[in-house]
């Protein structure tokens, strides 16, 4: 393929991609925050999951093996 040519189509590729990414932009923009009960129930595992990780803090380190 002559350079110019391929140089060409990475033009047209890169103009592509470019409204695309605003048109991503623009509509992540416009969309209403979630606050349905999926989002809520979501929320509330991740709370209750972060309670049941045991707290390293209060387990003391093993001691070292001796040989």
């Amino acid at each position: 393929m002559h350079p110019e040519t391929h140089l060409q189509l990475h033009h047209v590729r890169s103009a592509e991609l470019r409204s695309q990414s605003a048109e991503f932009h623009l509509a992540h923009r416009c969309a209403a925050p979630r606050k349905g009960l999926r989002a809520r129930l979501g929320w509330t595992m991740v709370e209750l999951g972060l309670r049941v990780i045991p707290d390293r803090t209060a387990v003391p380190p093993r001691a070292p093996r001796m040989a």
